[in-house]
């Protein structure tokens, strides 16, 4: 049995940019969200790595924290109508979401590598 030697790699930058939380060289995900079951690059067993419902918990905080500001500042400044309001903002935070979420589920599950809180590990 050989024993590799990974540096400790910034859970943050690997999964922001969607790469094995171990090796920083594989791909995270095989589908838009889906884990792979293992790291190509390094063979780090993935399987058990789930993020749950953090990402999305976490962006409708980002995007309530943007959104909400926003609609208000163009409701008070420019009165449109409701369905301007509809037309802009609906697209605005289903845009979003799609970007946000994908990377925050790596900083997820990089964050869950780095702190060991899978049932198996390396």
């Amino acid at each position: 049995m050989t024993l590799d030697y990974y540096p400790p790699l910034s859970p943050i930058r690997t999964g922001l940019a969607c790469k094995c939380p171990r090796c920083g060289g594989g791909k995270l995900f095989s589908g838009y969200l889906t884990v792979r079951e293992a790291c190509e690059v390094c063979g780090l067993d993935m399987r058990n790595h789930d993020a749950g419902d953090g990402p999305a918990v976490f962006i409708i905080f980002i995007l309530g924290f943007l959104v909400v500001p926003l609609a208000l500042w163009v409701e008070l400044t420019y009165q449109p109508p409701l369905w301007l309001h509809v037309l802009l903002w609906f697209p605005t935070v289903i845009g979003l979401t799609l970007v946000l979420l994908r990377p925050l589920k790596g900083v997820m599950v990089a964050l869950q590598y780095r702190h060991r809180s899978t049932t198996q590990q390396d």
